[in-house]
């Protein structure tokens, strides 16, 4: 009796996605996500054991004749980590990849203005320590307010 031939690693991977996973609602990005249906890790992206364990986006844009460039990142277009569809992944740096998504440093960075209305412009904004940019107009203000109105415990010393 023949032993079965093992099955690829192409025909391991594309056994366990799903080409019917839900319509992105991102504008731009059409047809219906293809979800990889077994191992995620705790992000939510999948893995696939390829002599080691590897992130199955990226696979898939291999696997799809992409070049991946070295230091970039592979991108999710329609926002969802689980997806392995080609034509929703884009290689683009970490920076691009960190700003298109909805996290505090994405929607911070989209800020034309503080809190107050200020513009974030070339003149108005100090750039701290951490690299987060303060409003110049709204500092002014504290440390006007705070000479002409000072606490007691600083005229104590």
């Amino acid at each position: 009796m023949a032993a079965r031939p093992r099955p690829t690693a192409a025909w391991r991977y594309w056994s366990r996605v799903a080409f019917d996973g839900p319509l992105p609602l991102v504008r731009g990005v059409t047809g219906h996500c293809h979800e990889w249906t077994t191992s995620l890790d705790e992000q939510g992206y999948g893995t696939f054991w390829f002599g080691r364990t590897v992130k199955v986006h990226r696979y898939a844009y291999q696997l799809a004749g992409l070049l991946l460039p070295a230091g970039l990142d592979i991108d999710h277009r329609c926002r969802n980590r689980a997806c392995v569809r080609p034509s929703h992944l884009r290689a683009v740096t970490h920076r691009v990849n960190l700003l298109a998504s909805t996290n505090h440093a994405a929607i911070r960075a989209q800020q034309k203005a503080c809190h107050r209305g200020h513009p974030f412009d070339a003149k108005n904004t100090i750039r701290a320590r951490n690299g987060t940019r303060k409003c110049r107009t709204c500092k002014n203000a504290a440390a006007r307010a705070a000479r002409t109105n000072p606490t007691p415990e600083r005229t104590a010393a």
